[in-house]
C-alpha cells in the first residue's frame, strides 16, 4: 500500500524526470504476465525471425525480478524525438531519396537517455540514500512497452507501438528498475477503436493481426536486424526505405498531437533526412564510419548499409548515374553486397527496356 512518504517520493521522481528532459514519467509494478503470454505465443510462431536473443532471454523478459533481483517498481519514462520541420511523406514519395527511420537521424538515443536515467537515480539517491536500481534503454530483455502501458504512458496500439493520446508515438522509452515502493500509476486504456490504418498501410503486409507483427516481413527487421539476404519477393515492396520504416506511425491519427523534440542531439546530421540514395551508396567504408559516428545507424555495419541501399537503387527510376554506381560495386568483396547489386542492376535494366 502507498504511504505518505512513498506518494511524496513518487511525485518528486516525476518532477525530477521532467526536469531532466523527459516529457512524462510513470510508475509500474513488475507483473507483466499478460504480456509474457503474448510473447510466448509470438515466439512459438517464429515471428521473431533471426532475432534469437528474443527467445533466449524470454524468461528474463517475463520476470523482471530475475533480471534485477529485488525490483519492486519500474520507473518508465518517455522522450519525444521527432525534430521540427523534418520531412517524411515527401521523402517517401521521392524514390531517388533515401528514407531512414526518423529516430535514427541524430545522435544515438541510447547513451543520451541512459545518462539522463543515471542522473535521475543520483537525484533519488540524494533524497533517500543508497537504493537498488538499474537503468535500461532498449538494451536488455525488458518488455518496455508493457511497463510503459502499465505506467500510464500510453497504450500498445495495433501497430505494436506505444501511443499516447496527447503525444502520438514519436518518442523513446527508458526504464529505471528500482527496489523503492513507489506508488504505481493506473494503466492506460486502449484507444485505437476500429481504425486499421497502420495494418493496411504496411508496405510488406507484416501485420498478421492487430498487435501481431511478423518481424520476418517488417522493413525495420529486414534493414536493421537481418544480417543475411533480404528475401527477393520483399525487395520491390521496400521502396526507398533503407534503415527502418515509419509508415505505421505516419498514418496514425494520434500523431497529429505529437510535439517536436527539444533535444538538439536528435537534430538530423549529415543531411540524412533528405539524402540521395546514390550519394549514400557511394560512401566509402571510412566515410560510413565517420558519418555514422555516435549514430544508431552504425550498428548495422557497412555491408548491410550497402545491401539496403542497393535495394533502394533497384527500386528507383532508371538512371545512368545509378547504374554507374551499381557497376562500381559489382565486384565488391562481400557476396551479400554483390547479390543485391546484381538484383538492382537487373531491375534497372528492366526499366530501360520498358
Amino acid at each position: 500500500m502507498p504511504t505518505p512518504d512513498s506518494t511524496a517520493l513518487t511525485q518528486k521522481v516525476k518532477t525530477w524526470g521532467r526536469e531532466l528532459g523527459f516529457q512524462q514519467v510513470g510508475i509500474a509494478d513488475v507483473d507483466v504476465s499478460a504480456h509474457s503470454a503474448h510473447l510466448r505465443a509470438w515466439l512459438g510462431k517464429q515471428y521473431h525471425g533471426e532475432m534469437a536473443y528474443m527467445e533466449r532471454h524470454a524468461e528474463l523478459r517475463s520476470d523482471p525480478t530475475q533480471l534485477v533481483p529485488g525490483t519492486l517498481r519500474v520507473i518508465s519514462l518517455r522522450m519525444d524525438y521527432l525534430p521540427a520541420d523534418v520531412q517524411t511523406i515527401s521523402v517517401l514519395q521521392n524514390p531517388q531519396q533515401a528514407y531512414l527511420s526518423r529516430y535514427a537521424l541524430g545522435r544515438d538515443y541510447h547513451k543520451l537517455i541512459r545518462r539522463r536515467l543515471q542522473q535521475l537515480a543520483e537525484r533519488i539517491e540524494k533524497e533517500v540514500g543508497s537504493f537498488g536500481h538499474r537503468a535500461f534503454v532498449d538494451s536488455a530483455p525488458v518488455l518496455e512497452r508493457a511497463f510503459a502501458e502499465k505506467a500510464g504512458l500510453g497504450w500498445i496500439g495495433k501497430n505494436t507501438m506505444l501511443i499516447n493520446k496527447r503525444a502520438g508515438s514519436w518518442f523513446f522509452l527508458g526504464e529505471l528498475f528500482t527496489d523503492l515502493p513507489l506508488e504505481p500509476d493506473v494503466q492506460a486504456d486502449f484507444h485505437c477503436g476500429t481504425c486499421t490504418a497502420c495494418l493496411d498501410v504496411c508496405p510488406t503486409q507484416a501485420f498478421v493481426d492487430a498487435k501481431v507483427l511478423d518481424a520476418r516481413r517488417c522493413i525495420s527487421y529486414l534493414t536493421i536486424e537481418l544480417r543475411s539476404s533480404i528475401p527477393e519477393q520483399l525487395r520491390p515492396l521496400m521502396g526507398n526505405r533503407v534503415f527502418g520504416c515509419d509508415d505505421c506511425q505516419l498514418c496514425c491519427p494520434w500523431n497529429k498531437f505529437s510535439s517536436p523534440t527539444k533535444e538538439r542531439d536528435f537534430t538530423p546530421r549529415h543531411n540524412l533526412d533528405q539524402a540521395q540514395l546514390v550519394d549514400l551508396f557511394n560512401w566509402s567504408e571510412e566515410e560510413f564510419l565517420h558519418h555514422t559516428e555516435g549514430s544508431a545507424i552504425r550498428r548495422i555495419g557497412y555491408e548491410c548499409w550497402l545491401r539496403n541501399l542497393a535495394v533502394g537503387l533497384g527500386n528507383a527510376p532508371q538512371s545512368q548515374t545509378i547504374v554507374a554506381a551499381l557497376l562500381a560495386r559489382r565486384e565488391h568483396a562481400s557476396a551479400l553486397v554483390r547479390e543485391h547489386v546484381e538484383w538492382a542492376l537487373e531491375r534497372q535494366l528492366q526499366k530501360t527496356l520498358l
